[in-house]
């Protein structure tokens, strides 16, 4: 099994170094700084790969409102160089275009609301249907065998199912864990699946987004807090056992805490996986910058050894996420006795 997936691994590898576009071998420094950071960004366009002059992409939908003129759909290749598949103000369509940072405007700076299905929302939605599959999967093994052994989907989601629900939400929360399960293990797996897909090659980097670790930390932030008994605010906004003078300072910073928390975990995804796709790339741009055989083969080599490495840091962000989660919800629902703060 171990050697079957160095094998893979190495095969992934080769795949991301010898696929790379000429323009990125022949062009300068900047040009590899802009080609890494455009396959970690989103993208109105999913790029697959490249063979030669031939890219292989997916075109997306784009989706624009506007007061003026309502509801309007698009494909990206309507705002690109058929030839070089280049985005550019140049190349505008019907008053709007997709600039060279894959940033949508309009020529004539009027507002819109943009809806678009980018790279990262078509992950969204394979990450969702695939854990969805997963899930129910396991569901209809259990419903016609009964509490047999787990085979398939369901021996890979029981031990998963178990692990959170006893070492991260009892141990976390306490007695009222049940109710947070559900919550707890869609948030495990959820991010789980997204950063191992974020792993094949040419895959997106949806949970190295911004937008998505900040949308599962804002859930966290409002289930915690709608959950929050009165202790907890009272400890919030009263913390018992300080003297009154000291409540305009504690306060203060309970209350910064109270947003501090979920900004953490928000970050702590987005950079510990953007910083491994980075690492990757970066690998990947030395073997064109030295332009070296030995560079390459060495490459080569680092490259599966971090992918195996990621493989873990998948694994560990996910589960932090879902242990802090846990805690913070432990900490907004635990009742305390009349006399633990004397």
């Amino acid at each position: 099994m171990t050697r079957k997936f160095l094998v893979l691994s190495l095969l992934f590898s080769a795949f991301l170094l010898f696929n790379t576009p000429q323009s990125f071998a022949a062009g300068s420094e900047e040009d590899k700084t802009s080609f890494i950071m455009h396959h970690v960004k989103d993208s109105h366009e999913w790029h697959i790969a490249t063979f030669g002059h031939t890219h292989v992409t997916l075109p997306l939908p784009v989706i624009v409102y506007s007061s003026d003129r309502g509801l309007e759909f698009f494909s990206s290749t309507d705002f690109q160089n058929h030839e070089t598949h280049a985005f550019g103000k140049e190349y505008a369509h019907e008053g709007y275009y997709i600039d060279e940072h894959d940033h949508l405007g309009r020529v004539d700076g009027a507002s819109f609301l943009e809806l678009s299905i980018t790279k990262n929302v078509v992950m969204m939605f394979i990450v969702m249907i695939l854990l969805a599959w997963v899930a129910l999967s396991a569901a209809n093994h259990y419903k016609k065998n009964g509490a047999v052994a787990p085979k398939g989907a369901a021996a890979i989601i029981e031990p998963i199912v178990i692990f959170v629900r006893d070492e991260i939400a009892q141990k976390s929360i306490g007695p009222k864990y049940k109710k947070f399960v559900p919550y707890l293990l869609t948030l495990f797996l959820f991010i789980w699946f997204g950063n191992l897909l974020g792993l094949l090659p040419g895959a997106a980097n949806m949970t190295g987004n911004i937008a998505v670790t900040m949308t599962l930390a804002v859930l966290t932030f409002i289930i915690t807090n709608v959950n929050g008994n009165k202790d907890y605010w009272k400890h919030v906004f009263a913390t018992p056992g300080v003297p009154i003078p000291m409540l305009l300072i504690i306060v203060p910073v309970e209350i910064i805490g109270l947003f501090t928390k979920p900004f953490a975990l928000m970050v702590r995804l987005f950079v510990a996986i953007t910083a491994g796709h980075i690492v990757i790339l970066g690998f990947i741009a030395l073997a064109f910058i030295f332009e070296s055989y030995t560079i390459g083969v060495v490459s080569t080599l680092m490259v599966t050894f971090i992918n195996i490495i990621e493989l873990l840091v998948a694994t560990i962000q996910a589960y932090v996420f879902t242990l802090f989660t846990a805690m913070y919800i432990g900490s907004a629902v635990a009742e305390h006795a009349h006399d633990d703060h004397h």
